[in-house]
């Protein structure tokens, strides 16, 4: 690895702080959406929570690996940093290049067009009102993060606990805590029906995706004051606590409208809502996430600025991103390369007919399948460095992080799946094979510097 810069990541997070980030980037907009489409696939409240405790276990699973790996390796780079260590160079830049241009940057963008469609229904900014809110959210929150960690973790915690209030108001709805009467509704008994393995391991595709971002936490691990017990608590109670929310949630949406009306609904917690609060209720709740999508991209862009940070420190030519600005505690130009690509996405999507299902089908196959390589780093490493000391090791290894691979690799081939079904796959492929050419000309630029100093 490249010589260490003099400007490296201090210990200035708070527990809450890196605790409202963490659970910031899991509860986006999904949990809005994936509890009817669960429950459309699944058909039964049994099996509909078991997938969603089944998802649960499998993401404290991971955390579990990424709570080893970034304790013993503690670094601003998170995940490419532990396939650096791994792996070698070439691969954490591809990893580094996928999350650069394709999982990050996308995401960043798909929130950013998913808050101005419901920003727009609150105040309209013309024609083009999505892209504008779009843009201005994504330049705005780039400036609140180039202020520094400590603005940024702070408006992260205000949004968190208003997302939270969002999904708390669904839960004393749904269980008819407050509000209108709730019209009755009747249950089968659990476990009266069972969908097709096919049908269950579709919908853990779903259930996962609701809880991803959990493995973010690894950005964060070099900036959470305590030291490693401090950041293993932070990463399982962020867990925990989404876990119990997301419970909560699904067992309210299925108590106030029953298992039908949440299957077949589109927008299960507005209809919920509306029947508690009438229509201002459904205004709120499009507010809500609103502010969902909003706590997703600060959270996103604290996290994906670092992984440029990262490759600025280990390529010369990409040297330029790796400063970070020890009063401010963030990576300056990291932020500034992140929110470019991240405007020229928002451009590039104003054209596409669909760009949330385009998005999906472009990011999951290279995401799962570099997770997947994430879970084989802990054998890998533990092999590659068996002195090593480590302030954490995983519980009942080497099940839980074999668990955790084989989910991986499940999701992986899902995704691959999906994303051909929609012959969409080969978008994928092509970034990636840029990517590799990308890594071709950095090492023959770094050949030719070698060269010309000898």
């Amino acid at each position: 690895m490249s010589e260490p810069s003099s400007q490296v990541p201090e210990r200035l997070l708070s527990r809450t702080g890196a605790i409202a980030i963490i659970v910031g980037i899991v509860i986006g907009a999904g949990i809005f959406k994936t509890p009817s489409m669960v429950a459309g696939i699944t058909s039964d409240i049994g099996w509909m929570m078991s997938v969603w405790i089944a998802g649960s276990v499998i993401s404290i699973a991971g955390a579990l690996c990424y709570a080893e790996l970034a304790t013993t390796y503690p670094h601003a780079g998170g995940d490419y940093h532990f396939l650096y260590k791994a792996y070698g160079k070439n691969v954490s830049f591809l990893y580094g290049w996928a999350k650069a241009t394709v999982i990050n940057t996308g995401s960043i963008a798909l929130l950013a067009f998913v808050f101005g469609d419901y920003m727009t229904k609150v105040l309209s900014l013309g024609p083009y009102s999505t892209v504008v809110w779009a843009l201005l959210i994504i330049a705005g929150l780039t400036l609140v993060n180039l202020i520094g960690i400590h603005a940024s973790s702070s408006m992260q915690t205000i949004l968190t606990i208003l997302e939270v209030a969002g999904l708390i108001a669904i839960i004393v709805a749904g269980f008819g805590l407050l509000g209108n009467p709730l019209p009755a509704v009747e249950h089968a008994p659990l476990f009266s029906s069972t969908p097709p393995l096919g049908l269950l391991g579709l919908a853990m595709v779903f259930v996962l995706l609701t809880f991803g971002g959990w493995n973010e936490s690894a950005y964060i691990s070099a900036e959470v004051r305590g030291g490693s017990k401090t950041v293993v608590s932070v990463i399982v109670l962020s867990l925990l606590l989404i876990t119990v929310i997301y419970l909560l949630v699904n067992g309210a949406l299925i108590a106030g409208l029953g298992m039908g009306q949440l299957a077949s609904s589109k927008a299960a917690p507005a209809d919920l809502l509306g029947l508690a609060f009438g229509p201002i209720g459904e205004k709120l709740l499009g507010l809500f996430v609103a502010i969902a999508a909003l706590t997703s991209i600060n959270a996103t862009m604290i996290v994906g600025a670092r992984t440029n940070y990262a490759m600025g420190e280990d390529w010369h030519g990409l040297r330029f991103m790796g400063k970070w600005e020890s009063q401010r505690g963030s990576p300056s130009l990291a932020y500034l390369v992140q929110g470019a690509i991240c405007l020229a996405l928002v451009g590039f999507g104003a054209f596409q007919a669909d760009g949330f299902e385009a998005m999906v089908e472009f990011t999951a196959p290279v995401f799962w399948s570099f997770l997947f390589l994430v879970g084989i780093a802990v054998f890998v490493l533990r092999l590659k460095y068996p002195h090593q000391k480590r302030e954490f090791s995983i519980p009942l290894f080497p099940l839980t992080p074999i668990l955790f691979c084989v989910s991986c690799a499940y999701l992986a081939y899902s995704s691959f799946a999906y994303a051909h079904s929609k012959g969409a796959i080969y978008i994928s492929l092509y970034v990636m094979l840029i990517g590799i050419m990308a890594l071709i000309a950095l090492r023959v630029v770094g050949l030719k510097k070698a060269t010309g100093s000898n």
